[in-house]
């Protein structure tokens, strides 16, 4: 073997993890159990942010009154993805999306389903910049994200 070979081995780390999730975190998850939507105001600036932050990045103001947001929104961008990639728990097809709740400012990322994804050119018939969809929520809640099962088109 010279020099300017070198030799490669392939291998996968899986690093298991737990995040402390704070107050905030912990009491918008609980507000999910509750099937509320729920970001926080901005005593400066006057922006609601959902999800919501402990200050707000735009003022750094102590972030500390929770405001409930309505649980529909419109689709600000989408993404339909249909390739499987590392880690990934989600069956595909799958749309990820972004989505501005009405009496949010910022986008919240979710996933939009509830319709037939099999035929992509049907998708971007239904699923549209700007269109409205509505959140539908798990029969079982669990404190998560996931509280919200996803988000429909609004007929």
């Amino acid at each position: 073997m010279t020099k300017e070979e070198h030799r490669i081995v392939k291998g996968q780390i899986m690093v298991p993890y737990e995040l402390a999730l704070g107050r905030t975190w912990s009491n918008f998850y609980d507000y999910l159990k509750e099937e509320k939507i729920m970001g926080k105001k901005c005593r400066k600036c006057e922006r609601v942010l959902v999800p919501p932050r402990s200050f707000c990045p735009r003022c750094f103001e102590d972030m500390d009154e929770w405001v409930e947001v309505s649980q529909e929104g419109v689709v600000e961008t989408w993404v339909y993805v249909n390739m499987p990639f590392f880690a990934q728990e989600i069956k595909i097809p799958f749309i990820s999306a972004q989505i501005r709740l009405d009496g949010s400012d910022t986008g919240f990322i979710h996933q939009i389903a509830g319709i037939d994804l099999s035929d992509f050119d049907r998708v971007r018939e239904t699923v549209k910049l700007g269109g409205r969809v509505k959140a539908v929520w798990s029969k079982e809640k669990k404190g998560n994200i996931l509280d919200i099962a996803y988000f429909e088109p609004v007929k």
